[in-house]
């Protein structure tokens, strides 16, 4: 089956009365996609940030009449492209196969590897996670994520405490323990990512416990005070400024922190916050995502 498609340019403001027609149409898949390559980021927990400028791409099968869609996209005042705007035709293709082609193992430093399942691991004798991108909460691919196991891959492990907050798929808290942790723990706030994590424990030959994971609620009744090595948290901006003193608490003298999920211009705030417990480093850049870390005091 060949494909229609539809790339519709409007601001985020109408998202909520353009989609529905799209899918009343008789679109089977709309996907957000940048009309302006303007990075966006979380602020607030359970938010939904846009572009400024967004384009939706609506996806019809072949058969589909557009003519009267068309009309109405291209009368009403809110579609930014309406002049433009045309049906484009898609071949179809072996997607799943296309997907799995864009993706590789990756190297974090010279002993550290992430590998798809569907590829050998490209060198035996070095530690390698075997994780399939897009399946759940980051899988290596992303700055944030790369810059934290950058780090990760050239600390010594061995007899470390390692908590991984806001674990996510566990991307983290699986290379501490492969790397030699004594020790390691993922805290998460979604029960979806608890579960991805222990999932990918064992697709990864880890033991059961060999990672504990936990809802927030549930590390803080088993934690104590200075008794972790190293925290990671690859999160948001905000929920960092506002656990500081939590992973101040947690941390031994001369513990390291380190934090990432933060953008460039975000990196000075966050240093400051964290200052008031820990001799903080100059923030370590990729593309446009920064790493801070530091040491305890």
């Amino acid at each position: 089956m060949n494909w229609q498609q539809l790339k519709i340019q409007i601001v985020p403001e109408h998202v909520d009365f353009i989609e529905p027609q799209l899918l009343n149409a008789g679109a089977v898949s709309i996907t957000y996609l940048d009309a302006e390559d303007q990075p966006v980021f979380q602020e607030e927990l359970d938010s939904t940030p846009l572009w400024d400028s967004l384009v939706l791409c609506a996806l019809f099968e072949e058969d589909t009449d557009l003519s009267e869609l068309l009309v109405w996209l291209r009368s009403n005042a809110s579609i930014v492209n309406r002049e433009s705007l045309g049906v484009e035709k898609i071949e179809d293709q072996a997607w799943e196969r296309s997907w799995m082609d864009t993706f590789s193992a990756m190297q974090f430093g010279e002993k550290l590897w992430i590998c798809p399942s569907w590829q050998e691991p490209p060198d035996p004798s070095a530690t390698t996670i075997m994780l399939d991108p897009g399946l759940a909460f980051g899988s290596g691919s992303h700055a944030t994520t790369a810059l934290c196991l950058q780090w990760l891959a050239t600390q010594d492990l061995s007899d470390k405490d390692v908590v991984d907050y806001g674990c996510g798929s566990g991307i983290l808290a699986i290379a501490a323990a492969l790397l030699g942790a004594k020790r390691v723990q993922g805290v998460d706030n979604d029960p979806q990512a608890v579960l991805a994590t222990n999932d990918n424990c064992a697709r990864n030959g880890l033991q059961e416990g060999s990672v504990g994971t936990f809802l927030p609620e549930a590390y803080d009744a088993i934690s104590s005070p200075a008794s972790v090595d190293i925290l990671l948290a690859n999160i948001l901006a905000e929920p960092l400024h506002s656990l500081a003193p939590k992973f101040a608490s947690l941390l031994k003298p001369k513990g390291s922190i380190v934090l990432s999920g933060l953008l460039a211009e975000q990196a000075e705030a966050i240093i400051d916050t964290y200052s008031q417990w820990f001799d903080m480093s100059p923030a370590v850049h990729r593309e446009d995502w920064v790493r801070i870390s530091g040491i305890r005091r």
